[in-house]
């Protein structure tokens, strides 16, 4: 089968430091992928390899079937958009759409005819004659999303591009991206370390760690079903509770004072992580539930409320509301915590231990 984009066995160096450790990956026509991880897990830089912005070390990359390896970045048929805009400043935004098509010597009516085109799907028709120092962030990056638009790419790439944004044109832009995505159908891969914009823009989310990839899937299917500690706790926000404990054949002993019989797939002995979600979390107001917790903070965003907690032996745990209640810091409340969400990890490996359905 032919992928739109394979990687195989990529490895980057710089020196003697190794950036990316085996990466394998197929990528089919028009999905859009999300690379998601924290500031140095290599994210930006397999983005720039597949761009051909760097060369791997050793393994091969494959567009439509073909190795590119050896393939300028310009002759790849991909297009960048990067977080930093990198609009020229003295061109208008006709020029600087124009620009990139003018250099491959194409028609001045197929330029305009792409360039209209990428103007009337971005709604950036009135914003042609000015420059990039007399327009706002997001019509900078629509801009930036318009030029690589118009060379109408095989694959889009897009680098951390909202991170510049404040958190109401984020939220915009994460929209129009989506539509945009819709709308052209194209592959594209997208570099975040903010999940939030991984789980609500991706059909595929690829979670990355040191240079390696850890678990690809469905954003709910990660949510879900994370295949360990670190991805629990990196999909999700808030982010996953977790509470040191130990099992005994299928029994749970926690240290903040839990005991639980657990459907576990098979009996297992020694140290693990309980891992369980805020908004899966149960309030009592009157102190009664399956443990307690002292509140230490709360927050009361109206739709939603946020609790701050620590257990007597000062393990913290946060609980989701979708609701209102009254709460007062020092606090006594009630938490009770259902094993039907629970994900349990091995206390060494820190992978997902199995749960029977």
């Amino acid at each position: 089968m032919i992928h739109t984009l394979e990687l195989r066995d990529i490895k980057k160096s710089f020196g003697d430091v190794d950036v990316i450790h085996g990466v394998d990956l197929a990528i089919e026509d028009g999905e859009f992928v999300v690379f998601v991880g924290p500031s140095g897990c290599g994210k930006s830089t397999l983005l720039r390899l597949i761009a051909g912005l760097e060369d791997p070390t050793s393994g091969d990359i494959m567009l439509k079937g073909e190795r590119v390896n050896n393939t300028p970045a310009s002759e790849r048929g991909l297009s960048m958009v990067f977080q930093s805009y990198a609009l020229y400043p003295h061109m208008t935004v006709r020029q600087n759409l124009s620009f990139g098509l003018e250099n491959f010597r194409m028609s001045r009516a197929e330029i305009k005819r792409r360039v209209d085109g990428a103007a009337d799907l971005l709604q950036i028709d009135q914003l042609m004659g000015r420059r990039p120092g007399q327009l706002s962030g997001g019509q900078r990056q629509r801009v930036a999303i318009g030029r690589a638009i118009v060379r109408e790419p095989v694959v889009f790439l897009f680098d951390e591009p909202l991170s510049n944004l404040d958190a109401e044109l984020r939220l915009q832009m994460r929209v129009e991206i989506s539509n945009l995505h819709a709308e052209l159908g194209n592959t594209m891969i997208y570099v975040t370390h903010d999940q939030i914009e991984a789980m609500t823009m991706a059909d595929r989310i690829v979670v990355l760690k040191g240079g390696q990839i850890v678990q690809v899937g469905k954003p709910l299917d990660l949510y879900n079903n994370p295949k360990n500690k670190f991805v629990a706790g990196f999909i999700g926000a808030p982010q996953m509770n977790f509470l040191e404990g130990q099992m005994s054949g299928r029994r749970l002993s926690l240290g903040a004072g839990l005991l639980r019989d657990i459907p576990m797939a098979k009996d297992y002995d020694g140290k693990v992580t309980l891992g369980i979600r805020p908004e899966a979390i149960g309030v009592s107001l009157d102190g009664e539930g399956d443990m307690q917790i002292k509140v230490q903070n709360f927050e009361q965003l109206g739709s939603v409320t946020y609790i701050y907690g620590a257990f007597d032996n000062g393990e913290r745990l946060t609980v989701q509301l979708a609701e209102q209640i009254p709460l007062e810091r020092n606090q006594v409340i009630g938490v009770t915590l259902p094993t039907d969400k629970f994900h349990i990890f091995d206390g060494e490996s820190e992978d997902a231990l199995g749960l029977s359905a």
